[in-house]
């Protein structure tokens, strides 16, 4: 019945002529009184569908009881449309199909939302009925699009002599990173799987194995606190290399990069990326994920205000704080209430006020104007940045908190002002992190990215000597790719000497006998000529979210979890039999 079908969206005027099978959805039905049209969806596109009463009475009949999302079958001649009806919206818009046959194959009920509607429907809605969503043309050409990223990673990669092999989704459970989704073993009872957060471990045993190059797009799973760029599952661009410099890894990357641009979007990006040290953007823009489409850097005054009359300077200071601010050239366009508005906003990074001031003929008003003397104003006004009404809005506390507050709060005026181009697309590299951060609270500490990262050659010996006052000063081997603002990959230069990784583990509180339990393989394996290797992983989900200009990674996920971490459509997660629990050796106490 459906050999030799064509597809809807792929008919062109070459085609007219032909005769034509067709198969999907009705779209919308117009009956205009002895010709009736169908607009005919399905994964490729709409086309539409004229059925003549008058050459066939048994095709209008079934043509009449159509309803929207109907399924049928139609076969019929192409033809060229007259020039006052087409439809320049659609590529199939110069021609249709003169139905001579249609069959009914499946009714539909009606829709919770129309399929065509350009109105905003609601996440939920679309979650829960999303067999239905997926129709939408939006999200088909996005899923459509995520099949090509993957396809195109997979040929690119594969060109460039790498293996994809896959790893383990049932492995043990490991420390140092989120909480594991844990799986519980029938035939070990009281035993316990994880999924993997990651195939770290096992693409590191890969290059002792001698496959130098080695990728996979591999599900990952992590039982975290959900956010707009978070899922509990998600996928990654996951490589690994051996023989290889951190150069050497960038430059792959780049040019996995320029390939899913132009194959993607159509555009072309320059390559090398730039490349900003940890330091430098913390220091310029409050985030080691930094947006470089606009200005609005931040800029150190702590020295400016070294001795400031202005108690919640003078006090920052004096509690060993630090006191930055960013220079909006707004031209009047932030009003007090937009100014109050921020201050409320940046109390979720823990920021206490937002204080500022405008510059304006040459003098400053407004705000703090009146605390700040003369040779602080001039020293203000060295900033090259300052414009003639503008305001500079300042953040004084820690140093965490002072970038936290100015990072997010940047990023914020842009979006307000229109200061950001959505059409450009800035790749960079944030290099050159800390190996370590030490946890007051905890008193101990923990790797920036992982356990497994090489400190540079040069800050090896310094772990033996380690104190929280000197732990930023050893760097890491390690990298970050950010898109826009977003990290949408992470990768370093992988310990292979098991004497610095035994040193890491200690450096981290991880005793020998907790090392043995939990990474004795990899250890082990090291100690069988370990070649030098490093690699990456690329969120995939992250990557398609930001080149499609998407607010929510749910939207480039086929089947996303919410931010409670549900499928509203399969009713996911949910309770299990007792038996199911008594064959797996498990009980469950309520909280």
């Amino acid at each position: 019945m459906f050999e030799n079908r064509s597809y809807c969206g792929d008919l062109r005027t070459a085609d007219i002529g032909k005769s034509v099978l067709l198969a999907g959805w009705v779209d919308v039905k117009r009956d205009l009184g002895g010709i009736i049209f169908i607009e005919l969806r399905d994964v490729s596109g709409i086309v539409q569908v004229v059925v003549d009463s008058s050459a066939s009475r048994g095709n209008a009949e079934i043509a009449e009881k159509l309803r929207s999302e109907y399924c049928i079958l139609v076969r019929g001649a192409v033809k060229k449309r007259s020039d006052d009806t087409v439809n320049p919206a659609v590529e199939t818009g110069e021609i249709e199909v003169v139905a001579d046959y249609i069959e009914l194959l499946n009714e539909s009920v009606l829709p919770p939302f129309p399929i065509d509607s350009r109105n905003a429907v609601g996440e939920d809605m679309r979650l829960r009925y999303r067999f239905l969503d997926l129709r939408r043309e939006e999200m088909r050409d996005t899923i459509v699009k995520r099949h090509t990223l993957m396809q195109i990673t997979r040929q690119h990669l594969s060109d460039n002599r790498f293996f994809e092999i896959e790893t383990p989704i049932l492995n043990k459970s490991t420390p140092e990173g989120a909480r594991d989704f844990v799986v519980p073993s029938r035939i070990n009872p009281g035993l316990f799987y994880a999924l993997p957060q990651s195939p770290q471990l096992f693409k590191q045993i890969l290059m002792v194995s001698g496959f130098d190059r080695y990728f996979q797009i591999v599900k990952c799973f992590r039982d975290e606190d959900l956010r707009q760029d978070r899922q509990p599952e998600f996928t990654q661009i996951d490589l690994e290399m051996s023989f290889i410099t951190q150069d050497m890894v960038l430059k792959v990357i780049e040019g996995l990069m320029v390939v899913i641009v132009r194959e993607l979007l159509g555009k072309d990006i320059d390559v090398p990326f730039q490349r900003i040290p940890y330091d430098e953007a913390m220091q310029r823009f409050g985030k080691d994920a930094p947006d470089t489409r606009f200005a609005l850097e931040l800029f150190d005054c702590s020295d400016i205000f070294r001795s400031s009359e202005f108690n919640v300077f003078s006090q920052a200071l004096a509690d060993g704080g630090i006191i930055k601010g960013i220079v909006v050239d707004d031209d009047g366009r932030l009003s007090r209430k937009m100014l109050d508005d921020y201050t409320e906003y940046v109390t979720i990074f823990g920021a206490a006020g937002l204080p500022w001031v405008r510059y304006r003929n040459s003098s400053l008003e407004g705000g703090i104007a009146k605390f700040i003397r003369d040779d602080e104003r001039e020293r203000l006004l060295a900033n090259p940045a300052m414009k003639d009404n503008s305001v500079i809005l300042f953040a004084s506390d820690r140093a965490d908190v002072v970038n936290s507050t100015l990072g997010n709060l940047r990023v914020k005026i842009a979006r307000d002002l229109g200061m950001i181009d959505e059409d450009l697309l800035n790749f960079i590299w944030v290099t050159d992190f800390p190996l370590l951060e030490y946890d007051s609270e905890d008193k101990r500490y923990y790797a920036i990215h992982h356990p497994f990262t090489a400190p540079v050659a040069e800050h090896v010996e310094l772990l033996d000597n380690i104190t929280p006052d000197t732990v930023h000063s050893i760097r890491a081997q390690s990298y970050d790719i950010v898109l826009n603002g977003s990290e949408i990959g992470g990768g370093s230069i992988r310990i292979n000497n098991p004497e610095v990784q035994k040193k890491m583990f200690s450096v981290l509180g991880i005793s020998d006998e907790e090392a043995q339990i939990n990474f004795s393989f990899l250890i082990e394996a090291m100690r069988y000529g370990a070649p030098p290797h490093g690699g990456i992983a690329l969120g995939l989900d992250r990557i398609l979210m930001v080149l499609l200009k998407k607010s929510s990674i749910r939207d480039v996920i086929p089947f996303p979890k919410t931010q409670k971490g549900q499928c509203l459509m399969s009713a996911a997660p949910s309770p299990v039999s007792s038996a199911q629990l008594r064959e797996l050796s498990i009980k469950v106490f309520e909280k």
